[in-house]
């Protein structure tokens, strides 16, 4: 069953179902409104977790509802979502008779919630509240979509960056200043910011890569630099003094990851670690998790698990600086 999550303010409830839910928040409700206390349900939000294949860049004037490329001739009309869906979206076999796009429902409002529900984006509590129903909610400074992953949080922090880059730009692109003074404003002001709750994210290939790219062009617009040059970005960053914010990410998850390991096994904050989540699983590899992202930093950097009990040696090794530290031998540092 897919889960219900319901925001407001600093509170999170989780349900496996639209019943499920209205029951929890009539209870937390009534629980507020006996200490004298009053609920925003304009600040509520519905978010259903775990539904279709994730974000898609719509194009075209009409987009496609399920792969947002833009259609043409060759399509249909869904009744739940009203958008026009590709033939070869549509899973129709055979042609798109007119029988059937009088009734056609695309593959993303079938089954789970009301199609009434979807098309309005409002999830209705009672007759008199009603809660907006959201694909994605900036929790805590971090942007959580219903798909899960990192990919919602990388585009956010792309844009976010670019908007602090803007901001900065009289002095990050001004021609003939100091490479290494706007390679630290740079570093400071818009890398933190793109790398912002990046410890717990687990990153794909594509969310890195929208990272890396961002970075790319701002680099070569701090150093007046275009595509025909033909410059080695390693040789820009050297010059601007930063590192790629791959490694970045990187360095900032093995940190976590030891602040975690260094916990008791019985705090939430370790223990969640190993929660198993019930019911079946679907075909095909698993989503990639947190986990696996920390195993492969691990695993590049020669890391053990046992290292993440030493602070300063955990610390030392996760740089992969030439750092002589009183626990480690000289053969034992990384260089």
């Amino acid at each position: 069953m897919p889960w219900e999550l319901l925001y407001a303010d600093d509170l999170v409830l989780q349900a496996e179902s639209e019943e499920e839910l209205r029951v929890s928040i009539a209870k937390w409700k009534s629980g507020m409104e006996d200490k004298g206390l009053r609920v925003n349900m304009g600040k509520t939000k519905v978010m259903r977790c775990q539904v279709g294949s994730g974000q898609v860049e719509e194009s075209g004037k009409y987009p496609c509802g399920i792969c947002g490329v833009g259609v043409g001739t060759n399509s249909i009309k869904c009744t739940g979502c009203e958008k026009w869906i590709h033939k070869r979206c549509s899973g129709v076999a055979g042609r798109l008779q007119e029988a059937v796009a009088s009734t056609y429902i695309c593959h993303k409002c079938a089954g789970g919630m009301d199609v009434s529900a979807k098309k309005d984006g409002i999830f209705m509590l009672s007759e008199n509240d009603k809660l907006e129903l959201v694909n994605k909610f900036c929790y805590l400074g971090d942007m959580l979509g219903k798909e899960g992953g990192a990919e919602e949080a990388s585009r956010t922090r792309v844009r976010c960056a670019w908007g602090k880059f803007t901001e900065l730009a009289p002095l990050l692109t001004t021609r003939g200043a100091s490479l290494k003074l706007k390679g630290k404003i740079y570093k400071a002001c818009v890398q933190r910011v793109m790398v912002y709750g990046s410890e717990t994210w687990p990153v794909k290939v594509n969310d890195m890569r929208r990272l890396e790219r961002a970075e790319n062009v701002m680099v070569r617009w701090m150093c007046d630099v275009s595509l025909k040059d033909r410059r080695k970005l390693v040789e820009l960053r050297e010059r601007l003094g930063i590192e790629c914010v791959g490694e970045v990410v990187s360095r900032g998850r093995l940190r976590w990851y030891g602040h975690v390991e260094r916990h008791d096994k019985v705090d939430w904050v370790s223990a969640c670690r190993e929660l198993e989540v019930e019911g079946m699983r679907g075909k095909g590899r698993g989503k990639k998790t947190w986990v696996e992202c920390v195993k492969d930093d691990m695993r590049r950097l020669g890391l053990k698990k046992e290292d993440a009990q030493d602070r300063k040696r955990w610390r030392g090794l996760s740089l992969g600086n030439r750092l002589t530290l009183p626990q480690c031998d000289k053969e034992e540092v990384v260089r």
